[in-house]
């Protein structure tokens, strides 16, 4: 057998033990069964008209009219001519999800190891660390599919950057191009851009290396070599990266004209999100310490604390049957923290962060810098609103940080530093170059730190912590101060017993490197106790969250919805139309009706930002004069338990002409006019040069004979010349109106809704979305595969071949 056969049959066995660990954790996959993730469910009703349109026609369209009136569908699963980069991730996710991300999880991470020189045993052991962080699983859990697959990337990336900056720019290159793009895939940039602050962390710390040993020119040469890759990377991407940025400046992400909130007060002045909502999930400065003892902070909103707990008692103190005290007692709100909600614990595990204090003290140089410098940055920036300067310099200052919300998240960067730095400190413990005497030393201050941490919270946690949450309040009210008091008892046992639960795995971690550092124990055994305490410390916890129990059949995953009776009767009416779900099951599950409907409503966290204004101002209290213009026909309304269809006859219909067309000068006074306009003769818009007046001819009609997802054909008949008002959200990026076969310019009018001057006469008017952005995309994401695909032929070519005997 060649040497190189063997050199490769490790990391072989390593990434078989990958897949199995995948589908051993998920095992339900193996039965057919799939995980049932709550996200996943809104997104497949949003997304179900593109579809069936897909699977009726081979056509991708670009626009459905399923959610919101209208959107896009670049964040809701396009997919775009020559995105190969795509085909090369759908074949590394080949495992059933939501195994494929946990395999993804350990494989990228056992990549960054073995770049940093990391042997295989030890990276094995460093990416189940990393892949059973419990964050990453419990994401997987509520069906943050993109989140983690980006995620999962990152390490990929961040190995190419590294083997750039060791100058093994040939390899470096290449695998920074597919990694960046893989990573771009994802679609999630918020994932992508706290990887941008981490790279730019490790960038810095490099920079400061080369300046000392004198070695600039090789970092600027690096510095060129990944700006390359990142330029062919992002061109691989190029559709659905200027798609995105075309859309992002239309949705909630992008500036608002308004300048007043619904109530009519003055509305925060931004160019991305406000402030308050970007802040919303800010993690608590004492909720640190959940990284390192699970439910330090009582775990989740809803925790199981049993029979044997406080609450129980409360409840059967409250006059429930001992039934319903302990089905109570299964969701009780030990959460504590500042956030509104939280489903896990961000537990990245008590031997992970144990073995991030040993590299502290053991790893020295660069490699410590930028990651202690990520996992700070990380950990302050999660904190938010708690940590208002740091929070709001980065709002006002640092570009695109304002785009995205969920602070809190950022600690997938910690997440990922933690367990790299842990093990290079472990590599350095059994390394040779390190004194015995710095090793000892190294052990004892890191048991000393994190045991006397735990005894310190053990024994001082009814002074330190008042241990009150912030709905409490609202349970003193309902429930008596009592249920409160016993609420607070069995978090202090939650504390007490999870702190206890580290300091053993503490001890164990502790005693085993000192084992080893006598010679008691071999590195091999070593390394093998570890990653047992590793995986029975993280997987003990995911399981409390996600386990066998999330999954179900796959057709109830694959078919989340079912049409009731209301459904059933709306989908006779072949008609084009709009439906409003104000019923108990449409307002739980925002995608259903988008599911069966073209819905008002809908799931999604980037809508477009003039509708969501619209349904902030008018449609979440029910105007009937905004329902009529946005062609709502039915309206599901529930009473008495049944849910039934509303049938709305005042609904403005397909298109009208109207009498009079208003120009207003601001975007405050288009919306407010919505109120009471009387929208099937008036209409208003600030983007006409001056108001019009036309004639109303009763005979003159505008009808609707076609209509697809991204078309719409209209017959029009008018003696006169006139305006005609389409119920149609109005989005300029792509959506072209043609009168008898030429392109005609139309306006936004009503705030949302698109107008078109029509000529007297009989014409047939068309409306169709053919997006540019999706055809130059394409054209760059060819060229920019082509491209890649030669270098990495030739790069591949250089890098191995036979080099020839020197003479």
């Amino acid at each position: 057998m060649s040497d190189s056969i063997k050199r490769i049959i490790p990391h072989i066995s390593v990434i078989i033990g990958f897949v199995i660990v995948s589908l051993v954790y998920f095992s339900p996959v193996l039965q057919g069964k799939k995980i049932f993730q709550s996200d996943i469910m809104h997104y497949i009703g949003m997304a179900q008209q593109q579809k069936e349109f897909a699977k009726n026609t081979g056509e991708e369209t670009y626009w459905t009219n399923s959610a919101f009136g209208g959107m896009p569908t670049y964040q809701l699963g396009a997919k775009y001519p020559h995105n190969y980069i795509k085909k090369l991730d759908l074949s590394l996710r080949f495992l059933p999800r939501p195994a494929d991300y946990l395999f993804l999880y350990f494989l990228g991470f056992y990549i960054l190891l073995l770049c940093l020189k990391v042997d295989f045993k030890l990276a094995a052991l460093g990416a189940l660390a990393f892949g059973f962080s419990t964050y990453l699983i419990i994401i997987l859990g509520v069906g943050h599919n993109s989140k983690a697959h980006a995620i999962a990337y990152m390490p990929l990336v961040l190995s190419g950057i590294v083997l750039t900056f060791r100058k093994k720019y040939i390899i470096g290159f290449l695998i920074t191009a597919v990694a960046l793009g893989l990573e771009l895939v994802a679609n999630h940039y918020q994932m992508t851009y706290y990887l941008f602050l981490l790279v730019i962390v490790l960038g810095i710390s490099y920079l400061v290396d080369a300046y000392k040993k004198k070695q600039l020119p090789d970092f600027l040469k690096s510095i060129g070599i990944l700006s390359i890759a990142a330029i062919l990377a992002v061109g691989l991407n190029a559709t659905n990266i200027l798609a995105t940025q075309e859309y992002v400046k239309e949705s909630t992400r992008g500036k608002s004209e308004l300048t007043i909130n619904s109530d009519g007060s003055p509305k925060e002045t931004t160019s991305g999100l406000s402030r308050e909502y970007i802040t919303e999930y800010s993690y608590g400065l004492v909720e640190t310490f959940n990284l390192f003892i699970p439910k330090f902070m009582g775990g989740g909103n809803y925790e199981d604390v049993g029979k044997d707990s406080e609450t129980y008692k409360a409840y059967i103190n409250l006059g429930a049957s001992p039934i319903e005290a302990l089905e109570a007692s299964r969701n009780a709100p030990m959460y504590w923290g500042d956030q509104p909600i939280v489903e896990a614990p961000a537990y990245v595990g008590a031997v992970a962060i144990f073995l991030f204090v040993l590299g502290l003290f053991l790893v020295k140089g660069k490699m410590k810098w930028w990651l202690l410098g990520g996992t700070v940055l990380s950990l302050l920036l999660s904190y938010g609103k708690n940590l208002e300067f740091l929070t709001d310099f980065f709002i006002d200052y640092i570009p695109l940080y304002n785009k995205f919300r969920a602070v809190s998240s950022i600690q997938v960067i910690l997440e990922l530093c933690v367990p790299v730095l842990g093990i290079l400190g472990l590599v350095q413990f059994f390394g040779k170059t390190e004194s015995k005497n710095e090793k000892l030393i190294a052990l004892k201050y890191t048991v000393i730190l994190t045991s006397g941490l735990c005894v310190l919270f053990l024994l001082f946690k009814s002074t330190l912590f008042d241990f009150e949450g912030l709905r409490d309040d609202r349970y003193v009210q309902a429930y008596g101060q009592p249920f409160v008091d016993a609420l607070i008892a069995d978090r202090k046992v939650l504390l007490t017993s999870d702190t206890i639960r580290t300091l053993i795995l503490v001890v164990l971690s502790a005693g085993t490197l000192y084992l080893f550092f006598n010679k008691k124990v071999k590195k091999n055994s070593a390394i093998v106790c570890l990653g047992f305490l590793i995986v029975f410390d993280l997987v003990a916890i995911n399981k409390q969250y996600v386990n066998n129990d999330d999954f179900i059949s796959a057709i109830q995953v694959d078919r989340p919805y079912r049409a009731t009776e209301a459904d059933k009767e709306i989908l006779k009416d072949k008609s084009h139309f709009r439906v409003f779900d104000i019923s108990n099951e449409g307002q739980g599950r925002p995608g259903r009706a988008a599911y069966f409907h073209n819905s008002l409503m809908g799931y999604h966290a980037a809508k477009l930002g003039r509708y969501n204004e619209l349904l902030e101002f008018y449609v979440y209290d029910n105007n009937m004069n905004v329902l009529n213009m946005l062609n709502t026909k039915y309206i599901i309304v529930e009473e008495q338990g049944k849910i039934l269809p509303y049938t709305n006859t005042e609904a403005n219909g397909n298109a009208w002409f109207v009498k009079n067309l208003k120009q207003v000068n601001t975007a405050n006074e288009e919306i407010k006019m919505l109120d009471s306009l009387n929208t099937k003769v008036k209409a208003v818009s600030t983007l006409i040069e001056a108001s019009k007046t036309f004639t109303l001819d009763s005979l003159a009609t505008i009808e609707l004979k076609e209509f697809k997802p991204n078309y719409l054909k209209y017959d029009s008949k008018n003696n006169n010349n006139g305006f005609a008002v389409f119920s149609e959200v109005y989005y300029s990026k792509g959506w072209n109106a043609y009168i008898d076969g030429n392109v005609v310019p139309h306006t936004r009018v009503n705030y949302v809704l698109r107008g078109l001057s029509i000529p007297q006469g009989h014409h047939t008017i068309e409306f169709k979305f053919e997006p540019k952005v999706v055809e130059i995309g394409s054209r760059i994401a060819l060229a920019s595969s082509a491209i890649l695909g030669l270098l990495i032929i030739f790069g591949l070519y250089f890098q191995f071949k036979p080099k020839r005997p020197e003479a």
